[in-house]
């Protein structure tokens, strides 16, 4: 996984934010965080929904492609609580929140309206976990 998210990420830089194949035309953020035990510095890149309402906010899914565990960057993000992102050629701190309830039910919902797989990532996991929302905050 780390030289297919290296490839993904280099394409991110090259191109201004922009990445294509099974990603065209999607919107894209690098999200950097610190391991929790680790200590080690990683990048992660992620689809991210745009909050129509607040420029300063996104909004990335903690889907693991489906698999029954969230991903290691949702538990990194959440404990520390901050992270840094570049989403185009900006690159700024954001502060991170779990989003619960409605709200989150009705942001993956539009994600999955508008990127199908995300739907079929919540069918996998259907009475094993509920795919976390975390909205990145510009601070």
């Amino acid at each position: 996984m780390s030289d297919y998210n290296d490839q993904i990420i280099n394409e991110f830089r090259a191109n201004g934010g922009k990445v294509g194949g099974s990603f065209a035309g999607a919107p894209m953020v690098l999200v950097h965080h610190r391991g929790r035990t680790s200590g080690t510095e990683m990048v992660s890149p992620l689809m991210y929904l745009p909050d129509p309402a607040d420029a300063n906010v996104i909004n990335i899914f903690a889907t693991k492609g489906g698999a029954p565990s969230n991903p290691g960057w949702y538990y990194n993000l959440t404990t520390a609580g901050k992270a840094v992102v570049e989403v185009g050629t900006e690159t700024y701190p954001v502060l991170v929140r779990e989003v619960t309830g409605e709200e989150r039910d009705r942001i993956y919902a539009e994600q999955a309206r508008r990127f199908p797989g995300f739907a079929q990532y919540e069918t996998k996991t259907e009475g094993i976990r509920i795919i976390p929302v975390l909205q990145l905050v510009r601070a």
